[in-house]
């Protein structure tokens, strides 16, 4: 009874979700936008960048200087408020310095002195563009220095890479999001260019993002030491109509860990889907998704199928929405009382807000996931809220809160009583010094709540609170002219 009130709250968010957005992108449309600032131009070159920020939408004219966002709704790649206009590729460097002050390592007791890691990292942002196609990397890589013994010195590795292809009726992409971090990738960067890769910022290309439910899930805290995640997606779109669309997409994501004593998972998913526009805003689509999850030297692996329905409403530069709802089936290869299917519910939200001079971001998935280094599999609840804004001519503040919560998946023999809960909450502001320089200053605070019954070690059952300061300064040349 209680998993089924819980499941219709969910329904009940995603409806009150799609009511409020559209209430909210009806005004939206009457609002006009300040005129942009000037681009800045490459070096050796005279024509500007096309260059977009939160409050650099709009042009003189007060038009949008955006391209609408072409993914599709059924697809595994989240939608976008719209990317620049190409009128030059180009390529940008930088280098950044990030000071993390912690309040405890997770592998010490919460008790602990403060500690420090300094980050070095090395930034690259490219942007190419062809007549039917277009390449987009964003790469982060470098090393760190720590105060905790425990961890130690290491390096870190942060890629996010698209390309596309468009022919006629024809839409094809590949996309691929990779990190190598030493701790989870929640929270981490606390909010500034630390945990974001490439320069950032306007010059940053824009890079669609993949779905949470395609991503593994790295939300259960006691997961310890380095690990690297990957998350690789094939998808392709034909347009059987000017109004129906077919999409098919296939991913596969990686979790592996460094040290022993986690679970290293692998999760391979496929979606075939058809697309109908209903207006120039808005679609509607049905999809069905197929997972399969394996844990490395381990009999366990676990299957899931879901039907589902979804809704998507697109306003370029304003609103970017797509959600999704529908049953789910997940077998199990293992099973200790008998069962071998369970049934439950797939839902998934993604919406973003453009508005002046800043930007409100969320996404929810509830579904099967990997089981974070910590679970065999599980059944995972996953929120992460952002919102920035201007303060100042100069100055910018961003507030993000971001919730967890993983249960082993039911039905299957498991201890379902278990239950791990992980909350992240922060703030910060940033600003520019000049054309190619920025610092941002934020603080994070990640909380824990596990219940796990039987459980004999020193924190299983205790609430514990990390405390992050992270202080960033960011460089990058002007951007270089690609022929």
């Amino acid at each position: 009874m209680i998993r089924l009130r819980r499941e219709f709250f969910l329904v009940l968010l995603v409806a009150a979700m799609h009511l409020g957005v559209g209430a909210y992108s009806a005004s939206a449309q009457d609002q006009t936008q300040p005129p942009s600032e000037e681009t800045p131009k490459p070096a050796g070159s005279s024509v500007p960048i096309p260059v977009i920020n939160s409050g650099d939408q709009q042009d003189q004219n007060g038009q949008s200087n955006l391209s609408p966002d072409a993914n599709p709704l059924t697809g595994v790649v989240t939608p976008t408020l719209g990317a620049p206009e190409i009128r030059h590729s180009y390529w940008v460097p930088g280098v950044q310095w990030s000071g993390v002050m912690q309040s405890n390592s997770y592998n010490q007791t919460a008790n602990s002195a403060w500690l420090m890691n300094n980050f070095l990292v090395a930034n690259l942002s490219l942007l190419q563009s062809w007549s039917h196609s277009q390449l987009n990397i964003n790469y982060s890589g470098g090393g760190f220095f720590s105060t905790d013994s425990t961890q130690g010195n290491g390096t870190v590795q942060q890629l996010a890479a698209s390309q596309s292809f468009q022919w006629n009726r024809w839409q094809f992409q590949l996309l691929d999001e990779f990190s190598y971090l030493p701790q989870t990738s929640l929270g981490f960067g606390g909010g500034t260019g630390l945990g974001v890769p490439g320069i950032g910022g306007s010059l940053g290309p824009v890079i669609p993002g993949i779905g949470g439910g395609y991503v593994p899930n790295q939300s259960i805290y006691l997961a310890e030491g380095p690990r690297y995640s990957n998350a690789s997606v094939v998808q392709m779109t034909y347009m059987i109509s000017p109004r129906g669309s077919l999409t098919v997409s296939g991913s596969y994501g990686v979790l592996n860990f460094v040290d022993a004593g986690n679970v290293d998972d692998q999760m391979t998913t496929a979606t075939i889907g058809y697309n109908y526009l209903l207006s120039r805003e808005a679609s509607v689509g049905l999809f069905y998704q197929f997972g399969a999850y394996h844990f490395s030297g381990q009999p366990d692996a676990y299957g899931s199928h879901s039907l589902n329905f979804a809704y998507g409403r697109k306003l370029t530069g304003r609103l970017a929405l797509q959600t999704y709802i529908g049953p789910l089936f997940t077998t199990s290869r293992i099973s200790t009382n008998g069962d071998t299917v369970s049934h439950g519910v797939n839902v998934g939200a993604s919406l973003t807000l453009g508005f002046r001079n800043g930007n409100l971001t969320g996404n929810y998935n509830h579904g099967i996931s990997g089981g974070s280094g910590i679970l065999n599999g599980s059944t995972v609840d996953q929120m992460n809220f952002g919102l920035s804004h201007g303060l100042s001519r100069v100055w910018s503040g961003q507030i993000n809160v971001g919730y967890g919560h993983n249960t082993p998946i039911e039905g299957f023999g498991s201890v379902e009583s278990q239950a791990y809960n992980t909350w992240n909450f922060g703030g910060g502001v940033s600003r520019p010094f000049g054309r190619n320089v920025s610092l941002a200053i934020a603080y994070n605070a990640t909380i824990t709540k596990n219940s796990l019954p039987g459980c004999t070690s020193g924190n299983c059952d205790e609430n514990s609170t990390y405390n992050y300061v992270t202080i960033n300064f960011q460089w990058h040349s002007r951007p270089f002219v690609l022929p």
